[in-house]
């Protein structure tokens, strides 16, 4: 019996489908430029209107077909001023987009042939795409903290902040679009934690946290209905009382940096945060996620 496919057809993209629509840097470019001009018209800067462009040969431009003058599709994106072969830079997109736990710049050197150097700085251009500004609007959310990094000195454990972990927190939306944010912070404190629910949870939401002393009080803020599961007492889930949803998210990022990049430093952290909480807001469109990766160069909706 033929094994049943479980990705539904509409959402997937695989490797043969990229090679089919973009099996050169001239594809790539001419997407670029029908993606930031639909219209098939580009404005013209020596003309003040909107013209008809052809392509110019031997070079990533397009011309005025009135005047000549010439227009990158490549200004202003990521690609801009790259010498890096542009579909490489789409194949680096589509790897990035294709994983749940992400790709290492040293994969995408093996597989491309371009330095690590020029891998890495890829990677961080491509993560730039993938910050957002995530306004929460679930009623209900789950909120909690975790330690990424190295090991603690002494093989201490807990929340103390001993060691050369970094002290990350996330909410994520329990009804609605199940969205999630995750940053970095200095510590788990009362202040920390409160500020960041003032700041990214609507006033009179209910909000689910384990059992940690920083969250105490939270029921005294913007009117919350604060619940909480007693993990110390070794208690996970009470009814609808849990932290799963987000703890779920936390093993997805984990996975990823321990698995892939096995380290990262504190200054990169927001960026591959970032490039976690985008592909997990993104899980339940229905578009393959490399297309939603693609929108994003030219601002396109999504």
């Amino acid at each position: 019996m033929k094994p049943k496919q479980s990705i539904p057809k509409h959402l997937r993209f695989t490797i043969q489908d990229f090679n089919n629509q973009f099996p050169n840097d001239d594809a790539c470019l001419d997407w670029l430029k029908d993606s930031k001009f639909p219209a098939g018209l580009i404005p013209c800067a020596k003309c003040g209107k909107d013209r008809k462009h052809h392509r110019v040969t031997g070079r990533p431009a397009y011309a005025c077909d009135y005047c000549g003058s010439m227009v990158s599709p490549m200004a202003g994106t990521i690609f801009e001023k790259s010498s890096t072969s542009l579909r490489i830079w789409f194949y680096a997109m589509y790897l990035m987009s294709a994983t749940r736990c992400g790709i290492s710049a040293k994969q995408l050197q093996r597989e491309t042939g371009v330095t690590y150097k020029t891998a890495w700085r890829m990677f961080k251009q491509i993560r730039t795409l993938m910050s957002e500004d995530v306004s929460l609007e679930g009623e209900a959310v789950e909120m909690d903290e975790t330690y990424v990094g190295g090991k603690r000195r002494n093989g201490s454990r807990g929340r103390a902040t001993n060691g050369n972990k970094t002290c990350v927190v996330g909410v994520v939306e329990r009804t609605g679009k199940g969205r999630v944010i995750a940053m970095p912070v200095t510590d788990a404190s009362k202040k920390t934690l409160h500020g960041i629910a003032k700041e990214y949870i609507l006033p009179e939401s209910t909000v689910f946290t384990d059992d940690w002393s920083g969250y105490h009080g939270l029921e005294q803020v913007n009117g919350y209905q604060h619940r909480r599961i007693n993990h110390s007492a070794g208690v996970y889930v009470m009814g609808d009382v849990h932290t799963n949803t987000i703890e779920g998210f936390w093993s997805l990022v984990k996975r990823g940096i321990g698995g892939v990049y096995h380290s990262v430093g504190k200054e990169y952290l927001p960026s591959y945060l970032n490039e976690y909480t985008w592909r997990y807001n993104r899980r339940n469109e229905q578009v393959p996620m490399f297309t939603l990766l693609l929108n994003e160069v030219s601002g396109r909706p999504e």
